[in-house]
């Protein structure tokens, strides 16, 4: 078994932009040269994370929509009250119930993605920031 780590980078705007990194991640495994495995892709931030979805313009304006319902800007949250200049409260929580990383297995060197699934990593932060993901991929 053999352990391969590989760092990535991404400029992100905040508000909820979405970035697919399906080719990006696909390559690493390529370039491992494993054939069978799993590869976890995490992000090293509270503001933002991983995650599969279907990437149509839809599925991207309804995914903004439903982060926008179900946890509003708001600044009278206690991070952005506490921590004067703060106003990203909401996209820390956001963060948190969408997670850091996900797991993902390939077989014959290509990722196990359903058909129309891709790796997206969605920035909930209210300004621009570069991001750092972490790509280890575990296989033989």
């Amino acid at each position: 078994m053999s352990v391969q780590s590989m760092h990535m980078t991404l400029n992100m705007r905040g508000d909820a932009q979405i970035e697919n990194i399906t080719r990006r991640v696909q390559d690493a495994v390529t370039d491992t040269g494993l054939h069978d495995g799993i590869v976890t892709v995490f992000i090293r931030h509270t503001t933002a994370s991983v995650m599969v979805i279907e990437d149509e313009p839809g599925i991207r304006a309804d995914t903004t929509a439903l982060w926008d319902r179900l946890i509003p800007a708001d600044p009278q949250l206690e991070h952005n009250t506490r921590n004067p200049g703060e106003d990203n409260g909401h996209s820390h929580l956001r963060g948190h119930l969408q997670g850091p990383s996900i797991t993902i297995p390939f077989s014959d060197g290509a990722l196990l993605l359903g058909t129309w699934q891709q790796i997206v990593v969605v920035d909930f932060d209210t300004r621009a920031r570069t991001r750092n993901l972490v790509v280890q991929i575990l296989g033989e």
